[in-house]
Formats: C-alpha cells, sequence, structure tokens
C-alpha cells in the first residue's frame, strides 16, 4: 500500500504537516500557507500545511495506470456534437454567446491499493510539464487531485489579482481561427466584469490579449486581466465574483452554467474548477483553473476510478466535428501520459 499521508506540491514547493482543513474561504485571509481545491459544482477544500519547503523535482513510487482503451466519456462522439448544435440553437435564439460542453473520462484504477496521485502527478511532470502543475493529496478527505494546468484563474499579490483566461485552441499557430481570437475576446470582457465587481473601479486592466502560447502538442491563445481588489475585499468576495472561471463556463456564465447543466451527463468536480496556493502570511497566491486535471474517486459504484475532464468553448462559429476533434486533442497526450504510453503518440493535451 502506498504512503498516502496529506501533502501538496506546486512547483517547487512541497506542503507537509496537515493542520486545519476548512470549507471557509474566510480562512485564506487568516494566516498560514493553505491550499484550495475547489470543486466546479461549488465543494470547496481549504487544507492550512504547518511545514513548506523548496523540494525541486517531483517524486513518486512507480504509477501504475488505466489501459489506455479502458477510458470511457460522459459524452460520446454523436451526443457531444448534438449538445454542440444544441447550444448553437440557444445562441440563435439570444440565451448565450458563448458555452463550454465538456465531458469526463473515466477508467478503472488496475492496482487501486497502490494508486498514489502525486506518483501520478510526477509522471504528468515529466511527460507534460505545465506552468501551474501540480498535487493534492487528502485522502481523508476525498481529494486526491494532480493537475498539468496550463491555466492562471488567480494570482495575487497584495492587493493586485490577476487572472489570465485561455480561449483558442490548435495543434499550431497557423490552425487558429478568427472564432479563436473573438471567443478569446468574448471571455476577457466577461473576467473584466468579474474582477471589476471586486476591484476598485477604474483599476481592471488588460496588459496582454490573444497571446500565442505553446504548450505540449498544442497552442493557446492567452490574455491577462490584471485589478487591485477594493479595500474590505478578501478571498470570500473574490471567489464570489469569479467563480467558476469564466473561460471554462461562457458568457453570459449564469446562462451558459444553465445550459451545462442541462447538457453534461456528468458532474465536473475538481475540472475546471480552482486549484493551487494561497500563503496568507505574504498575501500571495496562485490558484489554477483544473483544466488537463486527473482525479481519484476511491468512492465510485463499481471501485475506485481515475477520473479526466476534457472540453471546449462553443460558438456560432463551431462546428460539431472540429469542437469534438478538439476535445480529443486536449486528451490524447494526457491520458497517454497517464497510462505510460506517451512515448509513442505525437503531439495533444489539455
Amino acid at each position: 500500500m502506498s504512503d498516502l499521508s496529506p501533502m501538496a506540491r506546486f512547483g517547487d514547493l512541497l506542503a507537509c504537516d496537515l493542520r486545519d482543513v476548512t470549507t471557509d474561504l474566510g480562512a485564506l485571509d487568516s494566516r498560514g500557507f493553505w491550499v484550495v481545491a475547489a470543486g466546479f459544482e461549488g465543494r470547496t477544500v481549504c487544507a492550512r500545511f504547518g511545514r513548506v519547503i523548496t523540494a525541486p523535482g517531483a517524486a513518486g513510487h512507480d504509477w501504475h495506470g488505466p489501459d489506455r482503451g479502458a477510458w470511457t466519456s460522459s459524452l460520446g462522439r454523436q451526443e457531444y456534437m448534438a449538445g454542440v448544435r444544441r447550444i448553437r440553437e440557444y445562441i440563435a435564439a439570444g440565451d448565450v454567446y458563448q458555452a463550454n460542453l465538456c465531458r469526463v473520462l473515466t477508467a478503472p484504477l488496475p492496482r487501486p491499493q497502490d494508486a498514489d496521485i502525486a506518483s501520478l502527478a510526477a509522471v504528468l511532470e515529466r511527460g507534460n510539464p505545465a506552468p501551474y502543475a501540480g498535487v493534492i493529496r487528502l485522502p481523508a478527505h476525498g481529494v486526491e487531485i494532480a493537475t498539468a494546468s496550463p491555466e492562471l484563474f488567480l494570482r495575487r499579490d497584495g492587493r493586485t489579482v490577476e487572472s489570465g483566461p485561455i480561449k483558442g485552441t490548435g495543434r499550431s499557430a497557423a490552425d487558429l481561427l478568427d472564432k479563436d481570437h473573438a471567443e478569446n475576446v468574448m471571455i476577457v470582457d466577461l473576467v473584466r466584469n468579474d474582477l471589476g465587481r471586486v476591484c476598485a473601479p477604474g483599476s481592471v486592466t488588460v496588459p496582454s490579449l490573444c497571446a500565442v502560447e505553446p504548450h505540449p502538442g498544442l497552442v493557446h491563445l492567452v490574455s491577462t486581466v490584471r485589478g487591485e481588489l477594493r479595500d474590505g475585499a478578501g478571498w470570500p468576495e473574490l471567489f464570489e465574483a469569479t467563480f467558476p472561471p469564466g473561460s471554462v463556463t461562457g458568457a453570459p456564465k449564469s446562462s451558459a452554467l444553465r445550459i451545462i447543466h442541462a447538457l453534461e451527463a456528468s458532474p465536473r468536480g475538481p475540472y475546471c474548477g480552482g486549484i493551487g496556493w494561497v500563503d496568507a502570511d505574504r498575501r500571495t497566491a496562485a490558484v489554477a483553473v483544473g483544466i488537463r486535471t486527473f482525479w481519484i474517486e476511491r468512492t465510485a459504484p463499481g471501485g475506485p476510478v481515475l477520473r479526466f475532464g476534457t472540453g471546449a468553448g462553443i460558438t456560432w462559429g463551431s462546428d460539431p466535428e472540429r469542437e469534438w476533434d478538439e476535445t480529443e486533442l486536449k486528451a490524447a497526450r494526457l491520458l497517454a501520459v497517464a497510462s505510460g504510453v506517451h512515448e509513442t503518440i505525437g503531439g495533444a493535451g489539455r
């Protein structure tokens, strides 16, 4: 049986010696070093660790992942394409401008007693490095998450807060369409409005718009939105204003969330939520959007499983087959990494 003691790692920061666990986001404004796992549907776990060290390089026992052919999807190809067409009908009716449509992939764990999410995180670090990679292991609290996220949800430095929404995906920059740029601008406007609800008037800016950013197997369009928190605003107010992340919901957000609930066949869980760390003493933080994220669910019917999410933003200009292909592109490399066969394929992942 693997050692499943509580821990978290983000980059070179290794946290251990668990002290407190709470669902209260207000704790992030108190003292100490916290890790955050905020599920898309609202379940949030905040854990304070007593010891944080710099420890370059992820460590872990051997990872025994699912067979590459063992994964099943909450939405099949035809169901997903039908969902894309349905969202286009919502857009035509004026109900929404854009909505994300996602699916959750599931595979049984071949050796659940030896399945350590930190070992999977180490494999991901080698096979699919990412700027906001991390792992949170809190088995007693139902949190075993490994993320290779490329996307910043919230960064804080004192009162300055920043978000880095991603919209637009292709195998190369040449694959990016006008639709991708329009979608990015649309979501930037949504994030500006979200931050505007909790930042000082006139402080929200867009330092970077639609920058092309390379990642293993693909490129993204990434923008930066920044603001200064108003007096009296802390983590509860910041999450209330911005969560779930706009890049994985749609615009308007409230309408997109209703459509997501109607069309998606499985809860997203940690996927598309917020995963990261908060140093309450230094008033700094980095919380990623939970994309390119795996999680273990040990209480699933039929036995422990590994889950992974993938999706795409749907606009009026979306082609159903192309959107399905995008979800495949975003998943392929990461599923191969988790199955131990990523050296045998070329490119893809999100």
